[in-house]
C-alpha cells in the first residue's frame, strides 16, 4: 500500500481567488492527481503496457518530467534544459523510462516540478502572466505569454492524468477523482 505524500495534497484556493491563484491551483491539482495515480508502484507495474497502446506509467512519469524540465528552462527563459533533456531526441523518454528505477523516476519528476515552480515564481514576480515567454514560436519572433505556457503545461497533465487513471485502475483497481488527502481552504 502506498503512503500519501505531500505530492498528493491539494490545497484549495480561496473562494475569491484571482487568475494566478486559480491557474497555479489547477496545475498543482493535476500534478497531485498524477502523483497519486502513478505513485507507490514497483518497476513491473510502472512498466506494464496497456494494449493496444505501448504507453506505460513509467513513460508518463518520464515524459512529464521532460515537460517540467523544458518549461523551467526553455519555455519560460529560452535556456537549454538540464541533461539529459538538452540533447535527448523528442519522444526518447517513453522507452528510456524502462531503464530507470521507480525511485529515480519519482525523484526526477519531483525535482523537475520544484524547478518549474521556482521558475514560475520568478517570472510571475517579473512581469506576471502577461510577460513574454523566453522562446519564440513564430517566424516573426513572437513569443507566447507565461499564461499560455502554464495553460499548456496544465493541459499536458490533464491529458496524461486520464491515461494514468485508466492504467492504474487496470493495475490494482485504484479509482477516484482526487487523492484521499485533501486540504480545504478555510479562508474566503
Amino acid at each position: 500500500m502506498r503512503t500519501v505524500t505531500n505530492d498528493t495534497v491539494i490545497n484549495e484556493p480561496s473562494l475569491t481567488a484571482g487568475e494566478v491563484e486559480m491557474l497555479l491551483f489547477a496545475l498543482d491539482r493535476s500534478r497531485a492527481t498524477f502523483a497519486w495515480k502513478t505513485g507507490g508502484l514497483d518497476a513491473a507495474a510502472l512498466n506494464r503496457p496497456h494494449p493496444p497502446s505501448t504507453m506505460t506509467l513509467a513513460g508518463l512519469i518520464k515524459h512529464l518530467t521532460r515537460v517540467e524540465e523544458e518549461t523551467a528552462a526553455w519555455r519560460l527563459f529560452g535556456e537549454r534544459p538540464t541533461p539529459p533533456w538538452d540533447t535527448a531526441e523528442h519522444g526518447w523518454e517513453w522507452e528510456a523510462a524502462a531503464d530507470d528505477t521507480p525511485d529515480e523516476l519519482y525523484t526526477r519528476w519531483r525535482e523537475a516540478v520544484a524547478r518549474t515552480r521556482a521558475a514560475v515564481a520568478k517570472v510571475l514576480a517579473d512581469g506576471g502572466l502577461d510577460r513574454p515567454a523566453g522562446f519564440t514560436v513564430t517566424e516573426d519572433g513572437r513569443s507566447p505569454n507565461v499564461r499560455r505556457i502554464l495553460v499548456d503545461v496544465h493541459d499536458e497533465y490533464a491529458r496524461h492524468v486520464g491515461h494514468a487513471d485508466l492504467f492504474r485502475e487496470a493495475i490494482d483497481g485504484l479509482v477516484g477523482e482526487d487523492p484521499p488527502e485533501r486540504v480545504q481552504s478555510t479562508g474566503p
